[in-house]
């Protein structure tokens, strides 16, 4: 998820804006910061966009600034704990509460109150996604939902039609015959996705997070990694040292699986990289109904040590409201959050058509759950679970070590 997003400030020539949280001018125009993750291609989105709204608030000058993911949050950390967040940023669930709790994220409620941010018009799942405590700490852009994208020809021709309502042994089934029949792992390793196995726990009545700490125990995670460690040594998943080897390019179009979770929209990206057919295939369940999925979203944020408030909110309703941004922007931060956008935006190549299709269909099939506000801390919980699945699965880890180093690092994050 995070390699998707690399970028770099020279190759559009732009600079890390200024200190100060925004600034004015005699004139009465003000200039506001906006900083965000992601690659050259979405600056190029970004900066259209931004043209477009100082032609409509000619007295308001957009200053910008991007990172590669992990680049942007040590860079706004530094910022943050120097006093000098940028005005407007992109954030994620996991982040709110972090910040919110280090006294950095504006509550945009009074700006909604003075009419300069709208919430009406967003999408089903998406109404009260940045909503924390009473507080409305960010407003989503875009939604995305977890998927399987499998290689399509590899499951035609093992004879495997993914269908709604699968079970996982069917799914681990579905591995095995594709491993056997076509040569190939059937998954990329699934067992270090945080994401997904918060989809698993949900089908359990529980959840990865609760509002102020993990929520499953010690040996609900030693199952989980337990049948991920089997699926490695049996080859129904890849072999991870292969899969290192093989980053950026994903196990799938590196052709070393058939399938792998992810995020929805970023089954653009396997079409670009590959030789073969992509698709989006349902979430696995454990009783043939509930997949435990809920819609994400990238969000936008305001600083509450900006000295134009105003000037945010308005900025954030023209990116998530306005009909010819989303003609600009596309999928690129998901599927379009609000109804005007989603209607504005028809796209043309079946990658983007099918990424529609696939979250219409968890509307209106009614799976849809709410996500649970990630507690502050959870990002450096995201990291851990990443890196000791992976160093479980190359061996350099006993699953019960893995585990405790899990819950000892997971503690500390937390504050538990």
């Amino acid at each position: 998820m995070l390699k998707l997003t690399g970028g770099s400030l020279a190759a559009l020539g732009l600079t890390a804006a200024g200190c100060g949280s925004g600034s004015g001018s005699g004139d009465g125009s003000v200039t506001i910061r906006y900083a965000w993750w992601g690659s050259d291609d979405r600056a190029k989105r970004i900066n259209q966009s931004i043209a477009l709204f100082e032609k409509k608030y000619p007295k308001v000058k957009v200053k910008t600034d991007f990172q590669p993911y992990a680049d942007f949050w040590k860079k706004f950390n530094t910022q943050a704990s120097g006093g000098n967040p940028p005005d407007v940023f992109q954030n994620a669930i996991g982040f709110l509460r972090k910040y919110d709790e280090k006294n950095v994220l504006l509550d945009l409620r009074e700006q909604v109150k003075a009419g300069n941010l709208r919430l009406d018009g967003f999408r089903a799942g998406l109404e009260k996604f940045g909503e924390i405590d009473g507080k409305l700490l960010g407003v989503p852009v875009g939604s995305n939902s977890m998927a399987l994208v499998i290689d399509r020809k590899l499951f035609a021709e093992a004879g495997i039609t993914p269908r709604p309502g699968w079970t996982w042994g069917e799914f681990q089934a579905a591995l095995a015959k594709i491993r056997d029949t076509q040569g190939r792992a059937g998954d990329s390793g699934m067992y270090g996705v945080m994401y997904l196995y918060d989809l698993h726990l949900r089908q359990h009545g529980k959840a990865f997070f609760t509002q102020d700490g993990l929520g499953f125990t010690e040996a609900d995670l030693t199952d989980w990694w337990t049948r991920g460690y089997a699926g490695v040594r049996s080859g129904v998943h890849a072999a991870p040292g292969k899969v290192a080897q093989a980053r950026p390019k994903s196990a799938v179009t590196a052709e070393l699986a058939a399938s792998e979770f992810t995020w929805d929209n970023f089954a653009i990206r396997y079409t670009a990289e590959g030789k073969s057919e992509y698709g989006l295939a349902p979430i696995p369940t454990t009783d043939g109904k509930r997949t435990g999925q809920y819609l994400g979203s990238l969000m936008l944020s305001g600083s509450k040590r900006t000295k134009h408030p105003r000037e945010v909110a308005q900025f954030i309703d023209f990116m998530v409201h306005d009909p010819e941004v989303a003609t600009i922007m596309g999928f690129d931060r998901g599927v379009p959050a609000t109804t005007a956008q989603y209607e504005a935006f028809k796209p043309t190549d079946p990658v983007a058509r099918q990424i529609a299709a696939y979250e219409q269909q968890l509307v209106d099939s009614g799976v849809l759950e709410t996500i649970t506000p990630h507690p502050a801390g959870a990002d450096v919980c995201e990291a851990a679970f990443l890196r000791l699945a992976e160093e479980m699965a190359l061996g350099k880890r006993s699953v019960p070590d893995a585990v405790k180093q899990y819950f000892t690092e997971s503690k500390t994050a937390l504050g538990s």
